[in-house]
């Protein structure tokens, strides 16, 4: 059976539900209490790079839209530091595919940030990532806890550095919307349900669902199961080592079947829920004033990113709480993007220390929707105290995390568009009601793509 991130690092994480759920609930609309460094603006250098002048370097990744340039003015700043030329590859999903492409016709991209543990773990496996380099790995011993260290290391050697991460248990509602129904943010499953009954009621359907984006919807599923099942369990069902026909994964179908299976819920209905992307499904919850097509949206602090694409400001019209507890403890899932080298360049390895430093972070933390594992970033670089609050949570927690269950698992169950676990949600989407079904459908693809 193969070895992931989180099943090697027994991770906690009860410290971070409870630091999350704080941080959050202190965020209210006056998002400047701290300083923070002018926008655009570049600290002093703190970490020292190589002269590349001359030097051409591509990077590929999935982001696209906002994240891609955002991305883009971290890679500005490399060029202007090194004089190296560096070029934005958009990726597609899955990028393990992707990447087999360009490196069996000879072209690999200098470095690849990948966004499942699985995905590193096929590139270790298929000989294409290289170990970082010195420089690198002296920024991640001084900048990362133990627990970001191990996720980017396979076979006990560090193959690359988590820029990016995300707190995946968090909701994001139209504050006019919740007022308008006299809805507070519930703490509790069934206060969610009850919430969803009332917004519904006053005539704005409770959630937007990105239903044709699969991935969310295994964090909703996630995020339910880790609560109402805990992390010892979470932990076996990412390495399959209980199947999917477990009678827990049984009982967290059937919770989440409480919101999918009410098409009076879900923006547009059920047919509506499969046909939305999940940038439409921010973006059509904060707009058209009080009465936008949903109330509210589950997934990671990233949305504060597509939020930045309507009228609406973060801390002001738009909130977040965080996930309602389904069992005893909220739940807490985190994400992230992984920077490898694919090349043993000197200008991939100059990268990889850059993505490491705290330089690199604050440029795109300062842009929003983002939040970095890394510690030494300056909590002022965050734009509001909504995003600040989450990257105060995360790096004071520590270790104290679950990390994303289908992006740990083999790409061709967790991480593959229109087959695996992405398929088997959204068919449950469709219908809720076939539970059983789900969970064969779910385990059947999970042997054949765990080998067991």
């Amino acid at each position: 059976m193969r070895e992931h991130g989180t099943g090697r690092t027994h991770l906690r994480w009860a410290a971070l539900a409870a630091a999350g759920a704080l941080a959050l609930t202190a965020c209210g609309g006056d998002a400047e209490k701290e300083p923070r460094a002018p926008q655009g603006a570049t600290a002093s250098p703190g970490v020292e790079l190589p002269r590349l002048d001359g030097e051409k370097l591509q990077v590929a990744a999935v982001w696209t839209g906002p994240e891609q340039e955002n991305f883009t003015k971290v890679l500005k700043e490399f060029e202007k530091r090194t004089g190296a030329s560096v070029t934005f590859v958009p990726a597609q999903d899955p990028i393990v595919t992707f990447l087999g492409t360009k490196i069996a016709g000879g072209a690999p991209p200098d470095v690849a940030l990948l966004p499942q543990v699985g995905a590193l773990v096929s590139a270790v496996e298929n000989k294409w990532a290289q170990p970082v380099g010195p420089e690198a790995q002296a920024q991640l011993d001084k900048n990362y806890s133990a627990g970001w260290k191990s996720l980017g290391a396979v076979g006990g050697t560090q193959y690359g550095v988590y820029y990016k991460a995300a707190n995946k248990s968090l909701i994001w509602y139209n504050a006019r919307a919740f007022e308008a129904a006299g809805v507070k943010p519930p703490k509790t499953w069934k206060e969610l349900i009850t919430a969803a009954d009332t917004l519904s009621a006053s005539g704005t359907p409770a959630v937007s669902v990105a239903g044709a984006d699969g991935w969310t919807l295994t964090d909703w599923f996630e995020n339910i199961y880790l609560s109402q099942a805990g992390p010892e369990k979470y932990d076996q069902l990412a390495k399959h080592e209980i199947k999917w026909t477990d009678d827990s994964v049984k009982q967290a179908l059937t919770t989440l079947g409480e919101l999918f299976g009410r098409g009076d819920f879900l923006a547009g209905g059920t047919s509506g829920a499969l046909a939305t992307e999940f940038p439409k499904s921010v973006t059509q919850t904060f707009t058209g004033g009080d009465r936008p097509a949903a109330a509210m949206v589950f997934e990671g602090d990233f949305v504060a990113v597509n939020i930045g694409q309507t009228e609406a400001k973060v801390g002001e019209d738009a909130l977040v709480f965080p996930f309602p507890a389904v069992g005893a403890k909220a739940p807490v899932v985190s994400g992230g993007d992984v920077a490898v080298a694919l090349k043993p360049s000197k200008g991939a390895q100059a990268l990889l220390t850059f993505l490491a430093s705290a330089d690199a972070a604050q440029i795109q933390a300062r842009e929003g929707g983002f939040v970095s594992p890394n510690k030494a970033v300056d909590p002022a670089a965050y734009p509001n105290d909504i995003q600040r609050g989450i990257a105060k949570a995360l790096i004071a927690a520590g270790d104290d995390f679950r990390f994303d269950m289908s992006d740990q698992a083999p790409a061709a169950f967790g991480g593959t568009p229109g087959a695996g676990e992405w398929k088997a949600l959204q068919d449950f989407l469709a219908n809720p009601s076939d539970v059983a079904g789900t969970q064969a459908k779910l385990e059947a693809d999970a042997a054949k793509a765990y080998g067991n």
